[in-house]
């Protein structure tokens, strides 16, 4: 076991040849191969979920691990399918942006087919699973919910990320799907006030992924892969990755000012240090070039490295602010 490894693929996406790839054991093959390193914002919305559902008195311990079992698994298992449709649709073909930041297990030689269908069954099985106890031992919109969850992870690659719907389908997903969804499963209720309260975190998931969008606007866009950055233009793309991590702090601000959440969720303007390099960043088209200054092993990541590193940012935050939240008000400190 290379628990070292374990650790380094959920913090980045490690770049490695087929000798180090051949030596990793199984679960530091199948961490990289799923981009661990985004799995974690599925189990943090997982934590928001079961924060939101103990502060409401309906926090049912192994409801919220199965839960946190089958967003992951079914995050793990839409990552590998996408490098499947997208290996096969001759998009990661040569030098293609995915092949850049982080191995493509089938471009790179690393897997077979066969391999990766198998990883991704058993991930997918797992998920599916999961959802299959979920239904038996919560509400009647629970079925609803994991029908949508399955026609996006099947679907998000092709045709929705190819017709400008991935980054709507994210921002539903890791909002009101994720949260308000596991919520519903735990509490039996499901909570229209809790669909705003779980946009600051879709939000920052799915500005990420504009990031990443636009980083490869131009190869996408040669190739006929229409995301939303490509049919509104890189500048407006740009703007509308910027207003959407703003908005993550009015919707908290809101949220506070007509007390629905206590102050303690204010302590998400710590994250405003990685807002600012972002807006920094933003405000510019994408180098052609790595500049001097910055980091090799981030190159050709951009957009997406600091659009992730603030959306992760704000999730810690985020978190940390409702558990804050769900403490004050169990002392009694908030009416």
């Amino acid at each position: 076991m290379n628990v070292s490894m374990w650790v380094k693929a959920l913090r980045v996406m490690p770049r490695m040849n087929k000798d180090e790839w051949d030596r990793l054991d199984i679960i530091a093959k199948w961490l990289v191969a799923t981009r661990s390193a985004a799995l974690v914002l599925s189990f943090m919305a997982s934590v928001i979920a079961g924060v939101l559902a103990w502060e409401h008195g309906s926090f049912d311990l192994l409801k919220w691990i199965v839960i946190t079992i089958g967003l992951v698994m079914a995050h793990g298992t839409n990552n590998l399918l996408n490098d499947l449709v997208d290996y096969y649709r001759g998009v990661d073909k040569g030098n293609y942006f995915r092949a850049q930041y982080g191995p493509q297990p089938l471009e790179t030689g690393f897997m077979t087919t066969g391999k990766l269908l198998a990883y991704a069954a058993v991930t997918g099985l797992i998920a599916f699973a999961a959802g299959l106890y979920l239904i038996t031992v919560s509400g009647p919109l629970t079925p609803i919910l994991m029908a949508i969850g399955v026609f996006l992870v099947l679907f998000y690659t092709f045709p929705l990320k190819y017709i400008g719907l991935g980054e709507l389908s994210v921002l539903l997903v890791w909002g009101p799907l994720m949260i308000v969804g596991g919520y519903y499963v735990m509490a039996n209720n499901w909570n229209w006030t809790l669909v705003l309260a779980s946009l600051p975190f879709g939000l920052g998931v799915s500005a990420a992924l504009f990031g990443k969008h636009i980083d490869k606007y131009a190869p996408d866009k040669e190739k006929g892969i229409h995301t939303l950055p490509v049919l509104i233009g890189e500048r407006n793309a740009r703007y509308t990755a910027l207003a959407m991590m703003v908005l993550q702090y009015l919707i908290v601000i809101y949220l506070v000012l007509i007390r629905y959440f206590t102050p303690a969720m204010l302590i998400v303007l710590l994250a405003l240090r990685s807002l600012n390099l972002c807006l920094r960043m933003f405000a510019h088209p994408r180098p052609d070039q790595r500049p001097d200054f910055y980091p090799a092993d981030a190159w050709p990541l951009w957009f997406v490295a600091t659009s992730f590193i603030h959306s992760r940012d704000f999730g810690f935050y985020f978190v940390l602010g409702l558990l804050i939240d769900a403490a004050v008000r169990a002392l009694g400190l908030w009416h």
